[in-house]
Formats: C-alpha cells, sequence, structure tokens
C-alpha cells in the first residue's frame, strides 16, 4: 500500500488544517491551508475559503511549496563558512555562536575605521511578509550602511513619475471596485504569470470591457476584449494618441480637470499633432484598433492597471507620467469603477511599515547606490567593504552578471548571505546563514494588490538550525554590542502594534482563524479628497519633475528605432517561476527549458533560424548561446526570453542602462545581435 493510501486511512481527528498566506512578491496574496497528520505536514493547499486563492495555489507556489522548500536535504540548515576559494561551494559547517562571533568582529572593525557606510546593505522581496521584509532594516539603521536601493532592480521609474503626478506611488483602486467599472486597461502587466488568480478569477469575471497593452501576446492578452500589441517603447505615443481621439471626440471631462488637476493647459497644445494616424505609425498598431481602445475606455467608469514591467524601459518614467494623462483628463478617480494602480501601500490599511523599519535609528540620511551600479560599488573598497546579501539571490537577478559575479569573488571584499538555499550569491559568500521560510514563523501579510491583512502563521520548526530573517539580525546586534531595544523587539510585540494601529479590528489569534480580513465590507473608494502633491492636485505639470532635471510635462516621445541587425531583449516573468525563486523546485526546471528564445518569424526567416535551433546572443557586455523557438508572440525587432534562471542566463547581456527617472532597471530594452551556431 501507498503511502498516501496509508495516509487516507488515518482517523479524521489526526488530520489538522491551519489557515496561513503566502508572502510572495506577487499581486495575488493568496491564502493557505496546511494540512497536518499526526503533527506532520502533508500539504500545502489553497484556503477554499479565501476570496483570492478559492482552494487553489497557483502552479508554482504548489509544486514548490510541496517541493523543495519543504525538503530538508535542499534547505540550509546550519550556518557555514567558507573554506574554499570564493565560488567553490567548499565549507564547513560553524556554530551561530562562531559565525555570528566572526561576522560581527568584522563589521565592526570596518565601522571603526572607515564607518558603516562600507557595509551595503543588498536585499529585494525574497519574503514580503511585514516583519522579514522590514524588521532587518532597523540593524542596517543603526549601523549607518549604505542600501543598495531595492527598487532599482524593479520598479523605480513608476514610483518617481507618480509621485510628480499624485504624490504617492503606492495608492491605487481597490480591485473590488471593478464591479462598476464599463472598462480595465491593463497596460504593461502580464496578470497571467505574475497575478494568475487575478488573470483566472478577478479579469474573467469583470463585467466590463478588457483592454491589454503589451508587446507580448500573453494569456491574458489574448483573453482580453482587445489586445494592443504595440512595438516596445512606444507606449507615451499610444497614451497621447488615445487622449487625442478623447479631446477630439469630447471625452475630455473639464470640471474634473478645473478642480483637481494643475497643468492641463500646458499638455492640451501637444494633442493636436498626436493624430490617429501618427499613433499607428509610431507604435505599429492599426488606426482601427487605436480608435476602438480610446472608445471602450471612454465608454464609463474605467479603471487603469499600470504592470511594473512596463516602466522597466529607457523612458519609463515618461510613459507613466503619459498614461496617467488618461484617468486625469477623464475624471477617473474618486469614484466607483474608476482609478489607476500601480501598487497599494499600508496607507488606505494604516499599516505602520515605517515603524517596522524605524529610520529614526540611523544617525544620518541613509546612503544609497542603484543596482544598475552595483558592480563599479562592490569593486571600490573605498566604498564597500563588506556586505550582507538578504531576501535576494543578486548574481542570479543583476546586470553585467558576468562582471558582478567576479566582483562577488574578491577574496577581499567580506560577504555574508542569507537565504534558505545555497544559491548563485551564497556560493560567492564569507559566511552562508539558513533562513527559516515562510511556514516556519509568525507573520503578517498584505497584499499589494487587494486591500487586506492576513496571518502568517508558523506551521512546523525550521529545518536543522535555521532562524526567521529577524531573529538573525536581532542575534546578529548583541554579537556587535549595539544596545538599542527597538534591535531586539520581539516579533509578537511588533504585530500586536501594527494591528491596534491598523484599520482593521482584530487581534493576531482572531486573525488566524480568519482566510484574510478586508478593508470594508465594500469595495473602498480612493482619492475622494486631496492627492499627495505639493498642490493637493493631480500636478499634469510638474514643477518638482523640472527641478529634478526632468521635463515639466509628459511627452509624446518613444524609443528610438535600434540599428540594422540589432533586437531588442525582453526578459519577462516566467508563470512558473517568482524572479528566481522558484529556479531550484525540480518540477519548475522540468517546465521552464532555461535560455529558450524566441523570435519572430521575419525576424527568423531573415536571419536563417529555426525553431529548436542553437543561436547565439551577443552584444558589448557579453555573449550566450541559447534554443530558438519561432513565434508571433512578440513583434518584429524583439526578442523574448523569461527571467528567473539561476546559474547563466540572460542578465549577462543586461549592460544595466538606467531609466529617465530613479535610476532602475532598463531591462525590457537590452540590444543584442542573434545568430545561428
Amino acid at each position: 500500500m501507498t503511502p498516501f493510501a496509508l495516509r487516507a486511512m488515518l482517523p479524521a481527528m489526526e488530520k489538522e488544517h491551519i489557515k496561513t498566506s503566502c508572502p510572495r512578491d506577487c499581486y495575488d496574496g493568496c491564502g493557505i491551508v496546511v494540512v497536518k497528520r499526526e503533527g506532520q505536514v502533508t500539504r500545502v493547499l489553497g484556503d477554499p475559503d479565501h476570496p483570492v486563492s478559492r482552494g487553489a495555489l497557483c502552479g508554482k507556489c504548489a509544486l514548490a511549496y510541496n517541493g523543495v522548500w519543504r525538503d530538508p536535504t535542499a534547505r540550509l540548515r546550519h550556518p557555514m563558512k567558507r573554506i574554499g576559494p570564493k565560488g567553490s561551494g567548499k565549507w564547513q559547517v560553524v556554530t551561530w555562536e562562531e559565525a555570528l562571533g566572526e561576522i560581527a568582529e568584522r563589521l565592526n572593525a570596518i565601522r571603526a575605521k572607515a564607518g558603516g557606510e562600507r557595509i551595503l546593505n543588498l536585499h529585494y522581496t525574497g519574503t514580503c511578509s511585514l516583519i522579514a521584509n522590514a524588521f532587518p532594516q532597523r540593524f542596517f539603521n543603526a549601523v549607518g550602511a549604505t542600501e543598495v536601493e531595492p527598487d532599482t532592480i524593479c520598479n523605480n521609474a513608476g514610483h518617481v513619475a507618480l509621485g510628480y503626478v499624485m504624490g504617492t506611488s503606492v495608492w491605487g483602486f481597490d480591485p473590488r471596485t471593478a464591479a462598476d467599472s464599463a472598462c480595465i486597461l491593463v497596460w504593461g502587466a502580464n496578470p497571467s504569470a505574475s497575478a494568475p488568480h487575478a488573470h483566472k478569477h478577478w479579469l474573467a469575471e469583470a463585467p466590463g470591457k478588457i483592454v491589454v497593452v503589451d508587446p507580448v501576446r500573453t494569456p491574458t492578452a489574448e483573453a482580453a476584449d482587445l489586445h494592443l500589441q504595440l512595438r516596445p517603447g512606444s507606449d507615451a505615443a499610444l497614451a497621447f494618441t488615445l487622449l487625442h481621439i478623447l479631446h477630439r471626440d469630447g471625452k475630455i471631462d473639464r470640471d474634473f480637470l478645473a478642480e483637481r488637476t494643475v497643468g492641463w493647459d500646458e499638455i492640451e497644445p501637444q494633442l493636436a499633432d498626436c493624430t490617429p494616424q501618427w499613433g499607428a505609425g509610431e507604435t505599429g498598431l492599426t488606426v482601427e484598433a487605436i480608435e476602438l481602445a480610446a472608445q471602450l475606455y471612454s465608454a464609463g467608469p474605467a479603471l487603469t492597471w499600470l504592470g511594473q514591467g512596463l516602466q522597466r524601459q529607457p523612458l519609463g518614467g515618461n510613459i507613466f507620467r503619459a498614461i496617467a494623462l488618461l484617468p486625469a483628463a477623464t475624471g477617473n478617480f474618486g469614484k466607483p469603477g474608476a482609478g489607476l494602480y500601480y501598487l497599494n501601500g499600508g496607507g488606505a490599511r494604516h499599516i505602520d511599515m515605517d515603524y517596522v523599519e524605524s529610520a529614526h535609528l540611523a544617525s544620518a540620511a541613509r546612503p544609497s547606490v542603484s543596482h544598475m551600479d552595483l558592480v563599479e560599488t562592490l569593486n571600490d573598497r573605498e566604498r564597500v567593504q563588506a556586505y550582507i546579501s538578504w531576501n535576494m539571490n543578486v548574481a542570479a537577478s543583476g546586470p553585467r552578471q558576468a562582471a558582478l559575479r567576479e566582483a562577488l569573488a574578491d577574496e577581499e571584499l567580506f560577504g555574508v548571505v542569507i537565504d534558505l538555499f545555497e544559491t548563485d550569491s551564497a556560493r560567492y559568500a564569507d559566511f552562508v546563514l539558513p533562513a527559516a521560510s515562510f511556514l516556519e514563523f509568525d507573520d503578517l501579510n498584505k497584499s499589494y494588490f487587494h486591500l487586506n491583512i492576513q496571518a502568517q502563521t508558523k506551521v512546523e520548526d525550521p529545518p536543522g538550525e535555521a532562524l526567521p530573517n529577524q531573529e538573525i539580525f536581532r542575534r546578529l546586534a548583541h554579537a556587535m554590542g549595539l544596545s538599542n531595544a527597538a534591535l531586539f523587539e520581539e516579533d509578537r510585540a511588533i504585530i500586536d502594534h501594527l494591528l491596534a494601529a491598523s484599520a482593521f479590528d482584530i487581534d493576531f489569534e482572531g486573525l488566524q482563524e480568519r482566510s484574510g480580513l478586508w478593508l470594508g465590507e465594500a469595495a473602498h473608494i480612493t482619492y475622494t479628497g486631496p492627492f499627495k502633491t505639493p498642490s493637493g492636485k493631480l500636478e499634469l505639470a510638474s514643477d518638482q519633475a523640472e527641478a529634478d532635471g526632468h521635463p515639466r510635462v509628459p511627452l509624446p516621445i518613444g524609443d528610438p528605432a535600434l540599428a540594422e541587425g540589432w533586437l531588442r531583449l525582453l526578459s519577462p516573468a516566467s508563470p512558473w517561476m517568482m524572479n528566481d525563486s522558484y529556479a531550484n523546485e525540480p518540477r519548475v526546471k522540468a517546465k521552464v527549458e532555461p535560455l529558450l528564445v524566441t523570435l519572430h518569424p521575419k525576424d527568423a526567416a531573415r536571419l536563417g533560424i529555426e525553431a529548436g535551433s542553437r543561436i547565439r546572443l551577443e552584444n558589448e557586455i557579453d555573449s550566450l548561446e541559447a534554443k530558438a523557438a519561432v513565434d508571433s508572440l512578440i513583434p518584429e525587432g524583439a526578442i523574448y526570453s523569461v527571467k528567473g534562471h539561476w546559474g547563466s542566463n540572460v542578465n549577462r547581456l543586461n549592460p544595466g542602462a538606467k531609466t529617465d527617472m530613479g535610476e532602475s532597471t532598463a531591462v525590457h530594452a537590452v540590444p543584442v545581435r542573434v545568430s545561428p551556431l
């Protein structure tokens, strides 16, 4: 009899169901039910009572959470000290006392001789649970470390751009308001990969028309009422063309513009030349498709979802400011079925993340650098002598991959990596510290799409001696002789503080019994009051943008065409990976072929490349070999390969070019030459 059959025969009283939630960097924020028999976890499932997961996890989480994430042989179990060359993966198991003692000695010596700013804080969103993701910032504030600005590897151009227009980038619409929307405009987001439950349920059940703007024919685009497969980099031209049509057809809400915006008089003169014919030429779309999109958007209340991938372009900031003109010009704010969304932070929910990070612990303004400058920063001993990498695998996700790994391999650079697994980055560290997973400690989670709060409940002990991020930094602070009480505050005290100050009237035990708690029974309508700009209005023309060296207003411009022989590499998310978090799950690896590059049929024919053949990609940074696929899912002049693989990946070719705003990544505009092997 199989083990599964034996388990099925156990009495029902021996089976336990525990509610928790998913802390991954994902819009959905799913509810989870963990099944335990005789005290052992047997399955991790979607919570059937949760309005997002509805009883099913997405494919990648279902595989990873029932696979490598609970495989004690795959997990890091003990602190380890390097005993071979960097990159060799040769380790000696040590005690926590030995590891933290030596790390503390090295970091204190750097602080005393060169200053805490020579210690680099290198992190991103390996877990988004509130304490594990934010509490370590208390430690880095206290030691005066330099932060590698995390959003520069992902979405900082959008944050800066919407800050100029709205005063914030993290106060979007409540997804529940889709019930009152006539149109949902999904621009540069790929919910089928990055928000699979929103793709499967939220968009599918919305009564309004769905318009998707994306150069890639994603499953979400295929399911939409209209897909605008525009030329990459031409988004601002499309936005201005739509605005021209709305202006021409009398769909501008002049009362809203007069009462709640500034700068329309500087925008309006630009519209005359942005005709549908001009827009078609700039974007590669047909006039008919652009006209239809404008008609659908203007039919009634409309929602606009700005994807994070959209602003990873050379003019990503200008693109966001241009698209934000559409809801402003049509009055699509402050009423049911209307709004603009990029991310939802804690604001409307009164979740006090500033408390968790405790910036007041820093004695001076926190120095920071861009991920796009990481190679130069790591190579400069006058700037960096040590780094602590946590919540990310930078050796897989950073630009200029070969040069980055060479920098990490420098024996003079002291490195500490905190992770669940021996990642690419871990192999370059001097010490590797084992982290606990979300199933192994209590915390809180908030979706950055849905306006909710959820319990993360410990369901089993960590393997070996693994610890939650926050406990590792508490112990390191103690080993370094730091004394501020905030560095040692316990998780439960933080949880109680956050819930007491939040908009949710519930304690942690009550939250653990629920499948998440939403902000009110009905959809929360945002932006009924002033905007968070200096004027309190939408600033279509921005004095602050001008002071920062940017145009006062967004412009109807796009990226120039690449020189002959060059193609534009797009590297979006895979439905089977979460950045690179699941790349070591064997069943995920079986589903995602590494370095599979898709070319448009016309480009493939011109280059003499057939599907399944081996090809070479190269530019001035590096080269790599890949396998070719041929499909019109991308426009002519672009190629497509998903991100997230460990080892050698497309970041070998990423030069680290920056966006126009925020010193952020322009990774969706990497120029490459492609040739057959």
